[in-house]
């Protein structure tokens, strides 16, 4: 099941995302499939062919960020969560043979390993979803159940 709750600055990115496809990307490559359509036989044009395949990835990926930007709903901050792991809270969580893990509950949007940014619907997030510090979650994985203590709570990043 696919949230569609999202943090302001994931819904900000999406929204540039879909800018920079719409005024500079799309533009640019609609010029270049003209200019190959016009050297002629376009059976036999592999930019022409090339750019049409780029435009139909571009057009259906402007479509889905439209369709969702029209749903998404923005989850803001509110000071009664302090304390407690909520949406948009960075977590650090420990498990018994001393692992720490830094992770930021987010929308499925914004999911980016890197960043340590999982999803709402993630079976980590849903285990911490209304914890406290000190609390203990078990996480449903693959290899069984894991125990993960809850170390910090904050909503803004750890430095």
């Amino acid at each position: 099941m696919k949230s569609n709750l999202i943090t302001q600055a994931g819904k900000d990115q999406l929204e540039e995302e879909l800018r920079f496809l719409w005024r500079d990307k799309r533009p640019k490559v609609t010029q270049a499939v003209s200019e190959a359509a016009a050297l002629g036989d376009r059976s036999e044009n592999a930019e022409y062919k090339e750019g049409k395949r780029l435009l139909r990835e571009i057009d259906r990926r402007i479509r889905f960020l439209t369709k969702r930007l029209d749903i998404v709903k923005v989850v803001e901050y509110a000071p009664e969560q302090e304390g407690k792991a909520f949406f948009g809270a960075w977590v650090e969580l420990e498990n018994e043979e001393g692992e720490v893990l830094h992770c930021r509950i987010v929308g499925s949007d914004e999911i980016d390993v890197k960043k340590g940014h999982i999803t709402v619907d993630s079976p980590m997030a849903r285990a911490v979803i209304g914890k406290r510090v000190d609390d203990e979650v078990l996480v449903k994985t693959p290899e069984g159940h894991k125990v993960w203590y809850i170390n910090k709570i904050q909503y803004k990043p750890f430095n």
